[in-house]
This record gives structure tokens, C-alpha cells and sequence, in this order.
């Protein structure tokens, strides 16, 4: 875990914030004030971190609360829990129900998609729409799943749990392999942000199940039971837009679009050129400039 005050270098500079209902310290941050609320949402093996130079653009339209999940960022790293998406699930949706969040855009990205949109499909009624980022978050698709995509074929090799473990070395590595063009960018205070919350093996353990609950049978089920007919009607309703970075090597172009249009066929879906998995980091202000569009016109 990230020590409460660290800024690296001025990159984080947000105010910290603790929630305790779930039996850990989950961290957040709570900026900017309005009757919108963003709700940006990272995945694997990210923190809110990867929002920082969205998150200023964000309060210009209003509150947005970053949460970090179980084991990532700022949030502590409990050994005695199991890591499921379910757990995950459960965690968000106590921090929102404590902060009493309406209005809600749900800014979903890897496995924030699953996660967040859990907020959705539970509470429909505070959440005004969803921007959808190389995400899946229901729907079916004819394309190939991210179980053919070449992230996931790595994850099943001998390599992935040992480069995993030493993600306080490996997380540019990694986010490379799943997708992160963007290097030039990449300073020492980078490095250090994404490989601070890892400091050991045992740390990494959110990590690490992440790619497991994808074949995980009670994933498949828990998903089932949430996402019912009747749930995946209310979504349907809602406002949702979907962008998608040409070079994800995690989940395939057409698997990712395929699900979104399943779910909302006439939702606005971009592609960008030259973009990896990790939008936020290969394409901030684009990213920024069509989450506020699609905002100001839904």
C-alpha cells in the first residue's frame, strides 16, 4: 500500500480519502463538486493513477470519485481474502452507497468494466450513463473472445505468474504486453507510481487472481445472476459509449465492440489509431474530450 500523502512528484496531487466499511482501508479520491458525478473505474495492474490527467478535465463538469480497488493503489492489500470479482463488486458498491453517489457516469476501463458497471445493473437508478473503454460489460459477441487474444495466451504460460509476483520490477513489462504505446513518456516517477503499490510478492496478489477470475466458474455464475434479463433491459436504456485502442493486446477490436453493440447498436463506438489497452496513458486528451461530448450531449 501507497502511503497516504504520496504525491510522486506532484503527478497525484489529489486529497486522499479512506473508506473502512469493508473491513480494509479502501482509498479514494473525491474531487471538484456539481450534480454530475464521475466514476472512473481501473483494472489490471492499475490504480486511479492512470486517471490523473483525465481527472482535471473530468471536475470541470463535476464531482469525480476515483476509487482504488482491493490490493491496488492506495488501498491496503488484505492476504485473508479470496480476490474474487464478486468481492470487488461488493467493495464499490458499499463506497457508493456510503458517499450516497447519484447521477452517476460510470467511466469503465479493463476490468472496471465488469466492476463498475456492477453499479449499473444493482442501482440503475443512480447512474445517468456509461463510457465504456476497452471494456466488456455484458452483451455477446461472434468475434473472438479475450480468451484467443495474445495477453491471455500469455497469461496461461509458464512466464506470467513469476513476472507477475515482481510487479514492483515488471509493471511496465506488463502493460506493455497488454498494451501501452505511449513509452516515450515514461520517467522514473512513472515507473515508481505503477510499481509502488507491489513492494513484494505476497502484494501482488490482487494481481494475480485478476486473470484467473476470467475461466473462473463462480465469475461465470456470479455475472449470471446479476446480469438478469430484466437488469440487462434497464441497462439497455441508458446512454452508453464505447472506445476502443486499435493495438489491445488483451481484448480483441472486434470481441470488445461486438459486445457493446449487442448491448446498445446505435451507441457511439470510437477507434484510435496508434492506442493501446490503456487509453489513459496513450491518449488522455482524446479520451478526456469524448467522455465530456458524449456528457454534455446525452
Amino acid at each position: 500500500m501507497i502511503e497516504a500523502n504520496e504525491t510522486f512528484d506532484g503527478t497525484w496531487p489529489f486529497t486522499p480519502n479512506f473508506y473502512d466499511g469493508n473491513g480494509f482501508r479502501m482509498h479514494y479520491i473525491d474531487e471538484g463538486e456539481g450534480d454530475e458525478t464521475f466514476l472512473p473505474v481501473h483494472g489490471q495492474p492499475t490504480w486511479g493513477y492512470l486517471y490523473r490527467n483525465i481527472i482535471p478535465r473530468l471536475t470541470t463538469l463535476g464531482r469525480v470519485v476515483v476509487p482504488d480497488h482491493m490490493g491496488f493503489g492506495k488501498s491496503e492489500t488484505p492476504l485473508d481474502r479470496a480476490y474474487t470479482i464478486e468481492e470487488h463488486c461488493q467493495n464499490l458498491e458499499r463506497l457508493v452507497l456510503e458517499l450516497d453517489l447519484t447521477n452517476i457516469t460510470l467511466v469503465l476501463q479493463d476490468w472496471g468494466g465488469p466492476i463498475g458497471s456492477y453499479i449499473a445493473y444493482r442501482h440503475p437508478e443512480r447512474v445517468a450513463r456509461l463510457c465504456i473503454m476497452d471494456a466488456v460489460v455484458g452483451g455477446r459477441s461472434q468475434e473472438n473472445t479475450v480468451r484467443q487474444s495474445p495477453w491471455f495466451q500469455w497469461v496461461n504460460s509458464d512466464g506470467f505468474e513469476p513476472t507477475i509476483r515482481n510487479l514492483g520490477s515488471t509493471a511496465l513489462s506488463v502493460m506493455k504486453r497488454v498494451g501501452f504505446e505511449r513509452t516515450a513518456h515514461v520517467d522514473e516517477t512513472w515507473v515508481r507510481a505503477y510499481a509502488a503499490p507491489f513492494p513484494t510478492p505476497e502484494s501482488t496478489i490482487a494481481a494475480i487472481r485478476f486473470p484467473e477470475c476470467i475461466a473462473d466458474r463462480e465469475t461465470v455464475e456470479f455475472f449470471k445472476r446479476i446480469r438478469t434479463p430484466e437488469a440487462t433491459e434497464v441497462i439497455r436504456s441508458k446512454p452508453a459509449m464505447y472506445v476502443h485502442g486499435e493495438e489491445d493486446r488483451a481484448i480483441p477490436m472486434g470481441f470488445g465492440v461486438g459486445c457493446f453493440r449487442d448491448l446498445w447498436p446505435d451507441g457511439p463506438v470510437t477507434i484510435l489509431p496508434g492506442v493501446g489497452h490503456f487509453l489513459q496513458e496513450d491518449a488522455p486528451e482524446a479520451v478526456a474530450a469524448l467522455i465530456t461530448q458524449f456528457t454534455q450531449m446525452s
